[in-house]
């Protein structure tokens, strides 16, 4: 790996773990937001088909692409560590921002679009939203779309709730009222935010992905981190590349 494995464990275990069990980054002094830049503001790209489903979990069988998408929170070293990865294999990715993250790390959202990759809304306080009732989970959908819109202009094209693969119909709702009219959710789910180490992750996504898959990874987990060059490769060898989930979807 190009950055030093032992830094990155030192940064994973000051940080508050960061993935689907719900934890919040680590406490630092805010950063001032930037406007937007001009890679920030930039649309969302081609439109989208007619005809996808207002839930998706896969795209087009028949490609040889997939989406890796990561929900986004932790230590900010392991995020720009992983996107550094991303982008020195030449593979783009999304990332599900959780909003209070963002509040924290507002040059995240930059860094992460400004690598060539796609940002989207996993609401702002990583909750079990689907145990909400319609007004909690509406805020919870809103203010990260509004931290989104105030960080890059828009408020990106996906939404995938939190702590949940799938959405509640209510969610669904409340997510398309917000402007988002697909929920993303995934058909292989890395079980990195276990920490089950890099090897593990790895296996765990090869034994399951498929051409058209959208696999679930988290940001803040140092063995993601360390994963991500032999997934990558893995991905390679079986002539499948990974793609932002707007160009695996058009």
């Amino acid at each position: 790996m190009s950055i030093d494995r032992r830094s990155v464990l030192a940064a994973a275990a000051a940080a508050l773990t960061a993935g689907c069990s719900g934890g919040r980054p680590h406490a630092s002094t805010p950063r001032a937001a930037a406007p937007p830049s001009a890679a920030a503001s930039r649309s969302p790209g081609a439109p989208l088909p007619a005809g996808l489903p207002d839930q998706i979990s896969h795209g087009p069988r028949d490609r040889q692409m997939v989406a890796l998408t990561f929900h986004g929170q932790g230590e900010p070293r392991l995020a720009e560590g992983l996107l550094g990865e991303a982008e020195r294999a030449g593979a783009r990715i999304t990332v599900l921002a959780v909003g209070s993250w963002l509040d924290t790390y507002p040059q995240m959202a930059h860094r992460v679009l400004d690598g060539g990759h796609e940002l989207g809304n996993h609401t702002q306080n990583h909750r079990s939203i689907s145990t909400m009732p319609a007004p909690q989970a509406s805020a919870e959908i809103t203010r990260c779309a509004d931290r989104l819109r105030g960080l890059t202009g828009g408020i990106g094209r996906w939404f995938r709730p939190s702590q949940a693969q799938y959405a509640t119909p209510l969610v669904q709702r409340l997510a398309r009222a917000a402007g988002y009219r697909h929920v993303l959710s995934y058909d292989v789910d890395s079980l990195d935010y276990t920490d089950p180490g890099a090897e593990a992750v790895r296996r765990t996504v090869l034994a399951q992905v498929r051409p058209g898959s959208v696999v679930s990874l988290h940001l803040g987990h140092a063995g993601t981190v360390e994963a991500l060059p032999a997934l990558l490769d893995g991905l390679k060898q079986r002539g499948l590349r990974a793609v932002t989930t707007s160009e695996l979807l058009t």
